[in-house]
């Protein structure tokens, strides 16, 4: 498969991702892409360890939105953490 095939998919499936995601996520259409394109991989990994997915097998449409929306959460907690640390850290100084 192409990478350019596998950025676009990303791209697709980061989309809905955030579409489907309430609230601000991070902006911009690299950032979009890789969600994708690392959600897909997650579902991968997950559904091959749960048994869903045999292992040359690629994850679905539906299981790369649900990855890609992991990953967006874990993300959206980790940037709400640092803003917070980071605020804390400014109003010491």
């Amino acid at each position: 498969m192409s990478i350019f095939w596998v950025l676009f998919v990303g791209l697709i499936v980061g989309a809905f991702a955030r579409l489907l995601m309430p609230g601000r996520g991070p902006a911009g259409l690299l950032l979009t892409s890789l969600l994708g394109v690392l959600g897909a991989a997650t579902a991968r990994l997950i559904g091959v360890a749960g048994g869903w997915y045999r292992t040359n097998e690629t994850s679905g449409f539906v299981a790369s939105v649900l990855g890609a929306m992991l990953l967006l959460w874990l993300y959206r907690g980790y940037a709400r953490r640092r803003a917070a640390r980071d605020a804390r850290d400014a109003r010491r100084t």
